[in-house]
């Protein structure tokens, strides 16, 4: 399947159940991180998953998810946050 990450619009394929900060990586794309186990936050995004809302996830514990039907690629928002 495809992710396309943004707000570069970097597009590159995954497998579902793939980690999120894995798929990131490979593409070149740099998610910040702390704590590896998704409490400290630093690895937040925004998937959008073809709901209202996007949903928050932690990259470093979120796996790929399925997309829905009619749905061509999963959309996943980088956040700035210049603490990390």
């Amino acid at each position: 399947m495809k992710i396309e990450f943004l707000p570069d619009k970097v597009t590159t394929d995954a497998e579902i159940g793939e980690l999120i900060l894995d798929v990131a990586e490979r593409a070149g794309i740099s998610i910040p991180t702390g704590c590896l186990m998704g409490t400290c936050h630093a690895c937040t995004v925004e998937l959008d998953n073809g709901e209202d809302e996007p949903e928050i996830i932690r990259a470093c514990i979120s796996g790929v998810p399925p997309i829905k039907p009619g749905q061509e690629k999963l959309i996943i928002n980088l956040f700035s946050d210049p603490t990390w």
